[in-house]
């Protein structure tokens, strides 16, 4: 077996396309997350539209991420990392183009395809290239590299959005795109595993429309109230839906969704603590930048700018990771990760309107710190009990998992931020067309307190604003001390990844190469 992992000397090279495919993602999460207020004032996109434009991409990328890490492993990753890309960009010139929030929605939806195909598939090509001893390292310089994406992402998004208008944040992803294209098909090996399941066309449209029904539930029940019955409706197809596609594939002989996977402690407690911290960071990436812009007043790359402390915390705990595992396991760090976590959502709770942005800096500084040292060695020890020739099929597991917290992230810490705005929003004074249009978003509400000569208006806004926002971080506190509690009580020991104990063959480390 040795023989075969001997080191291909290509392999660094190799990475090096996987990581221009992960920056074209890591720049397009943030550009959009700062450019939304300005899209909301320019095309009167509301807090739940809004919700709808990030979620769009992520609901199609959780729906779609199983097939395609079933797609990569039949007929070629690099085949279909190269098609995620050509799909991606065709959803950002579409984007670019939209006239009008539907059409923003749509665009986001093909790139979400784009990115089901890029995501988990870059991630399934680690096993075959790298060993046990150098996975650790790989996945380091991966996600150091969504990590640069992301900090570049808002710094270029502010100042595309200071100086053209608000389709450009799209088109910046042309460039990115044709560097992934070039990279991959000139450095990287095609890996594949013909002997993996059909795509299942059935179970696919059960995750799409399970997972759709409950974010659009999620996103209109503060507006409706939870006992409407279009959103009672709803929830309860999610339910039916989802439950559904588990039942298929508990039954199916090759099931697209393996289930078998969770059985195993080590993949299960690490792939829900990924979930978890992705999870709490969509909801922050969601309402920080109205917060930023509309509520301290600064324009589009000062935003940018003040996302960096996030961002730098998040590389130096991405890179500094696993040094950190090796001296004192996986589980410790990863606990104290989500200790960290916790302690700067409690910390961002106790923002204020008034508060300054040095106040904002250092908590944002932690949330990124904690951010790294829990998903890096989760996502390690995840993909540690996959066998190669599953890598495609769990490495898509894992990354939906990891989507469905971000789109419940931005639904729901999205939803419950716009239900305790418009509780505290003060509306005196203003008719009914104009008190609605002001509880939409606090962007909205400055463009109303502008037009009506109402400056009480704004400053109830803000003051609405950051209310719901410590609602939502301590939300994010609670659910992360819970998960580090159970990282620490669950997770197997300092001395594997694998899952400890199970002792399933089936769930070796990913000694065998997947190259055909």
């Amino acid at each position: 077996m040795a023989t075969v992992i001997t080191p291909d000397p290509r392999r660094w090279w190799a990475l090096t396309a996987l990581v221009a495919s992960m920056l074209t993602l890591g720049f397009d999460m943030t550009i959009l997350n700062v450019a939304l207020p300005t899209m909301a004032g320019d095309l009167g996109a509301s807090t739940g539209e809004q919700q709808w434009m990030a979620d769009a991409y992520v609901v199609v990328f959780a729906a779609l991420m199983l097939p395609a890490g079933l797609l990569g492993d039949r007929f070629g990753r690099r085949l279909m990392l190269v098609t995620g890309l050509g799909i991606f960009l065709a959803g950002s010139v579409m984007g670019a183009l939209a006239p009008d929030v539907t059409w923003v929605v749509a665009a986001r939806a093909v790139m979400g395809v784009g990115g089901a195909l890029v995501m988990p598939l870059a991630l399934s090509v680690l096993p075959s290239l790298f060993g046990p001893d150098e996975r650790s390292k790989a996945i380091g310089v991966m996600s150091a590299a969504s990590a640069l994406g992301m900090p570049l992402g808002p710094i270029l998004g502010g100042w595309l959005l200071d100086h053209f208008w608000w389709g450009s944040v799209f088109l910046v992803n042309v460039p990115m795109v044709g560097i992934g294209v070039a990279a991959c098909l000139f450095l990287l090996p095609e890996t594949r595993d013909p002997a993996s399941p059909k795509v299942d066309v059935t179970a696919t449209s059960l995750t799409a429309a399970g997972l759709g029904a409950l974010v659009y539930a999620i996103i209109e029940a503060p507006t409706r109230g939870w006992g409407d019955p279009l959103v009672a409706g709803f929830l309860a197809g999610a339910v039916v839906l989802l439950a559904g596609l588990v039942l298929r594939e508990r039954r199916a002989t090759r099931p697209m969704l393996d289930m078998e996977l969770l059985r195993h402690r080590g993949f299960l407690v690490n792939a829900l603590t990924a979930t978890l911290v992705t999870f709490v960071l969509a909801g922050l990436l969601f309402l920080l930048p109205p917060y930023l812009q509309a509520v301290l007043g600064h324009d589009s790359l000062g935003t940018g700018l003040r996302l960096l402390p996030m961002m730098a915390g998040l590389m130096i705990s991405a890179r500094g990771a696993q040094p950190v595992v090796a001296r004192f396991g996986p589980r410790a760090v990863i606990a104290c990760g989500l200790v960290m976590l916790a302690f700067a959502a409690f910390l961002g709770s106790r923002t204020t309107a008034d508060s300054v942005y040095g106040f904002t800096a250092l908590w944002l500084t932690v949330t990124g710190l904690g951010f790294g040292f829990a998903v890096v060695p989760a996502m390690d020890g995840a993909l540690a009990t996959l066998p190669s020739d599953r890598a495609g099929s769990g490495s898509g597991l894992l990354m939906t998992l990891r989507q469905v917290g971000s789109a419940i992230g931005i639904a729901l810490l999205g939803s419950l931020l716009a239900s305790a705005y418009r509780d505290r929003l003060d509306v005196t004074g203003l008719s009914g067309r104009a008190a609605d249009t002001a509880g939409e978003s606090v962007v909205a509400a400055h463009l109303v307190a502008e037009r009506s000569g109402t400056p009480g208006l704004a400053a109830s806004a803000n003051s609405a604003y950051v209310h719901g926002m410590g609602v939502v971080l301590l939300v994010c506190g609670v659910a992360a001390l819970v998960a580090a509690l159970s990282a620490a009580a669950f997770l197997p020991g300092n001395g594997s990844a694998e899952g400890g104990e199970s002792g399933s063959p089936a769930m070796a480390g990913p000694g065998a190469d997947a190259r055909q």
